[in-house]
């Protein structure tokens, strides 16, 4: 079978595309004949060596993934040869073929798409755990969500109108922003904008935001805690911008807001059936409509260098995939 493999840090435009022996699923474990995985902004920093996780070479990058079960390890009980599926493995989606964990690999409903099922998992998961598990954001109250175009900023948005809160998304270019309103953002403002927290702060009344969904950091971490609402919750989900920001206690302490970390994976981990309890809630939203992740890109699995360098220039609006017929 045919795989893209990292053997040294580099450039997505370095890595490399051979053949390789099928994989065979151990115990527990399930074989997915790929139709679509999706691409994450991870997977550029890890195959730069710029991420936490730093797998031995060689390695196949790839954490999204859908397709069709083809060969089961032993104890699993709950998939059948032919299932469709959706699965987080946690390396080897970018492969023809790919192992996932049974406990971390979901049936796919009937109308949904291998497209939209490899955009599906991650984003969702994370943005639940964000705005309901450590955040609890709550009807009414107004949500600030960083990056709105994003995959992750793009589940957040739809998770939060559909808990009923206000939305006032951000991004940096026009198209962005008319793309966060269709996703349902009641305001989109441009934080390339040096007046982006006068417009926030004069959209809430002066009030301020309950919650902040925060995967950029940097320097909107530091103006974001400007325009918090008392009692709110800063939601730290990641440092796209590269920089990792402080905040002074003393701020923490004059709004009595919350510093919320949010760390799925390791959530996840502690709490064994969170991801299937996850699932299952946000499955029953995307059969009502309330969630639908949109794929903007979709490439062949041979081209993925590109599609990871796309991804890279923050030219991707949702989710971008790579594919196989």
């Amino acid at each position: 079978m045919k795989a893209w493999q990292v053997t040294e840090w580099c450039e997505p435009e370095a890595i490399h595309w051979n053949d390789v022996p099928p994989p065979e699923p151990g115990a527990g474990q399930v074989r997915i004949r790929m139709r679509a995985a999706a691409l994450n902004f991870f997977d550029i920093l890890q195959i730069q060596g710029k991420y936490q996780v730093k797998p031995p070479f060689p390695f196949t990058p790839g954490a999204e993934v859908s397709g069709v079960i083809d060969a089961i390890g032993t104890g699993v009980e709950n998939f059948a040869l032919g299932d469709r599926v959706l699965a987080m493995p946690q390396l080897g989606a970018f492969s023809e073929q790919v192992i996932a964990d049974a406990n971390r690999t979901f049936p796919m409903p009937d109308d949904m798409s291998f497209e939209e099922a490899a955009a599906f998992p991650i984003v969702y998961q994370t943005s639940w755990c964000a705005l309901v598990t450590r955040g609890s954001l709550a009807p009414g109250e107004t949500l600030l969500v960083h990056a709105g175009a994003s995959g992750v900023g793009m589940s957040a948005i739809q998770l939060g109108r559909a808990l009923e809160a206000n939305v006032i998304a951000t991004a940096s270019t026009q198209a962005k922003l008319d793309f966060a309103l269709s996703l349902g953002a009641t305001h989109a403002i441009n934080y390339s904008d040096a007046t982006w927290v006068d417009q926030v702060k004069s959209l809430t009344n002066g009030r301020g935001v309950d919650v902040i969904y925060d995967p950029v950091g940097g320097d909107i971490f530091d103006q974001s805690n400007k325009v918090i609402a008392p009692a709110g919750r800063h939601l730290v989900i990641g440092f796209a911008s590269g920089r990792i920001p402080t905040l002074p206690a003393n701020r923490a302490l004059l709004k009595n807001m919350s510093l919320v970390g949010v760390f799925w994976g390791g959530w996840a981990a502690s709490h064994p059936n969170y991801m299937q309890e996850t699932h299952e809630a946000l499955m029953g939203w995307y059969a009502t409509g309330n969630i639908r992740p949109v794929v903007s890109s979709s490439n062949p699995l041979a081209d993925l260098p590109a599609a990871l360098r796309q991804l890279a220039d923050r030219k991707v609006l949702g989710k971008a995939v790579v594919v196989v017929p």
